[in-house]
């Protein structure tokens, strides 16, 4: 057995929390505030499932928007453009493969690269 420390990564609309990030998988704890949003962004490897713990999630993405509501899921595939955005405050649990610095960032609004 090998115990690890969790990562906490602040963010401009939260926060994430590293639980573990091993070669096959990672998860993350996301906490994102009333109003944020993430970057319109798509991965080129990542694939994530993402758990709406707490709150009410929409996803914006090409072809609209999706609502996630408490206690459901969504996939994300590498190259699907996507920007969440919390309806009231969440907690989302993400499981996901690896490559957590796979970010393409198209739109943010804060200005990071």
């Amino acid at each position: 057995m090998e115990f690890k420390q969790v990562k906490i990564v602040e963010k401009p609309w939260g926060r994430e929390i590293w639980l573990v990030v091993e070669k096959e998988y990672a998860g993350k704890i996301l906490e994102i505030k009333k109003g944020a949003r993430t970057s319109l962004q798509y991965h080129k490897k990542k694939k994530e499932s993402i758990y709406v713990h707490e709150g009410e999630l929409k996803i914006i993405h090409p072809e609209g928007e999706t609502i996630v509501k408490k206690g459901q899921s969504i996939t994300l595939k590498p190259g699907d453009r996507h920007r969440l955005v919390a309806m009231e405050d969440l907690i989302l649990i993400e499981i996901s493969t690896p490559e957590l610095e796979d970010v393409v960032r198209l739109e943010d609004d804060y200005g990071r690269a």
